[in-house]
């Protein structure tokens, strides 16, 4: 008999499938109920994709960057929807802190990101501080 990847979710409506049933090959003892599934067996096949490409690279994001062909941000951003799939907290806890320039710079010294991640990252640094100044100027909280 073929066996089929656990669906995680419902594909009529999306709510969260059970496993209700399991069997024996051996001796075919069946055992029906309600069973937890595995953490990772609800992610969709990307998130997999990209956790077991976080795994063989043991976290390193400069490789990870090079096997998947993807800049610092888009694999911190994976990084984060990751976790909020998995349910480690919410969207506010699992954002990372935006690095500093000195950070970023000190990064890129060290080889950690490329000129191009560095460009990036800089000016996003440039665009959230003048957004920040924009609201103080307009009355808001810097």
């Amino acid at each position: 008999m073929a066996e089929y990847q656990y669906p995680g979710r419902c594909m009529v409506c999306g709510g969260t499938m059970h496993v209700t049933r399991l069997k024996c090959d051996t001796c075919e003892s069946e055992l029906t109920g309600r069973f937890a599934p595995c953490r990772f067996c609800s992610l969709d096949p990307e998130m997999l994709a990209f956790l077991e490409v976080f795994i063989k690279n043991r976290g390193s994001i400069k490789d990870i960057e090079r096997e998947l062909g993807v800049s610092y941000p888009t694999v911190r951003g994976n990084l984060d929807n990751l976790l909020l799939a998995l349910g480690y907290g919410d969207k506010a806890q699992t954002q990372t802190r935006k690095p500093s320039k000195k950070e970023i710079l000190n990064q890129l010294a060290k080889k950690e990101i490329s000129s191009a991640d560095a460009l990036e990252m800089l000016g996003e640094c440039d665009k959230n501080q003048s957004d920040n100044e924009s609201d103080f100027l307009n009355g808001g909280e810097p």
